[in-house]
């Protein structure tokens, strides 16, 4: 039984599946409707109305990203009144704030930033008189900037509903409205524990992490996908890189669903590769002589270490030998000297630091 529901949008027939949004389905099709307030990962939102479309047969503009589809339901998207209310929209957001794109981390990677490009505008028509706040700098890996808030909730949502931290939620009232952690304590002085989730979801600049301040914005950042290498869930990470210099990582969020990390990373696997910077770093073996280390060639260090283990378990046995892996390098790695423990050196003595 074929239970695909046919629909149109900007006079294209389309083919989706029942339960999905109009949003989903445009997105899925390349069709270009924004949105603020809504992300695949926290769900329907239906708050910024950014995504605003009409639909025939239904009175009003509609939230697209909370609209279900239903069979020969026709959407535009962009039909003048669209665009008219759209750009409205976008307007308000970019006056009632402090959205200073040359300088924000997010440039080139800000979804209000996107929209006003698509709408045309340059610079917004509404001044809203507001009082600079403070940036909270108080955590160990986090900005956060209330005057680039969008009040979207997006953070809030995956903070209470994606990892379950419940620290952020919205604060106070009307115009004094804001996003605040616990009872309005600073980030730092929070029940935050760091995971990073605000940041990944946050559309503009108002969250974004220490290590990449000054650094890099988006646009010259270099994406690599890769596993976390702390434990053995296999979080798939995208590692976002400068002249082959580690800035930070955001989990990845292509094929999500399919992910085992489903998106989210914790502290460790959001914050726990900066030492891949460290100047202190080895860049080539060691090895004692006369009481002091000194650097040798990879040849020399492996010839060493190899007559050192042939003989300590020719004279002591296998049992003699034990083995100690690292968080700190790839899961392959570590599989490769669990194999040479056991298949080679013959010893079941091996333990990893992450089990500690």
């Amino acid at each position: 039984m074929d239970n695909k529901i046919n629909l149109t949008i900007d006079g294209q027939v389309y083919t989706a599946n029942p339960g999905q949004t109009v949003l989903q389905v445009a997105r899925e099709n390349g069709i270009y409707i924004p949105s603020l307030c809504y992300h695949p990962r926290t769900g329907k939102a239906g708050k910024c109305r950014a995504c605003l479309v009409e639909v025939e047969g239904i009175r009003g503009l509609k939230e697209s990203c909370a609209l279900e589809i239903k069979e020969n339901m026709v959407v535009n998207t962009r039909t003048e009144r669209v665009m008219e209310v759209r750009k409205m929209i976008v307007e308000l957001h970019l006056a009632n704030g402090e959205h200073n794109c040359i300088a924000c981390e997010k440039n080139g990677h800000c979804e209000l930033q996107d929209m006003a490009y698509h709408c045309g505008i340059e610079r917004p028509h509404f001044p809203v008189e507001h009082i600079t706040a403070e940036l909270d700098t108080s955590s160990e890996g986090i900005i956060r900037d209330s005057n680039k808030c969008i009040q979207c909730g997006r953070c809030i949502r995956a903070c209470n509903h994606n990892v379950m931290h419940e620290v952020l939620d919205f604060g106070w009232r009307s115009g004094d409205m804001k996003v605040i952690c616990d009872d309005d304590k600073p980030m730092g002085e929070s029940s935050c524990v760091q995971c990073g989730e605000c940041v990944q979801v946050c559309p503009v600049g108002a969250l974004t992490f220490k290590n990449a301040k000054g650094v890099a914005q988006f646009k010259e950042l270099k994406k690599t996908k890769v596993i976390c290498t702390y434990c053995g869930v296999g979080c798939s990470i995208d590692m976002y890189t400068k002249d082959n210099k580690y800035v930070y990582s955001m989990a990845t969020e292509d094929n999500w669903e399919q992910l085992p990390n489903k998106g989210m990373l914790c502290v460790k696997g959001r914050f726990g590769f900066d030492f891949l910077n460290r100047e202190d770093r080895l860049n080539t073996p060691l090895i004692r002589k006369n009481g002091e280390l000194v650097e040798a060639s990879w040849d020399e260090a492996l010839d060493l270490v190899a007559s050192k283990f042939s003989e300590i378990k020719e004279k002591h046995g296998a049992g003699s030998l034990g083995f100690f892996t690292s968080a700190r390098v790839s899961n392959e790695e570590n599989y490769a000297v669990m194999r040479f423990a056991r298949g080679v050196i013959g010893t079941n003595n091996i333990d990893h630091c992450a089990r500690l």
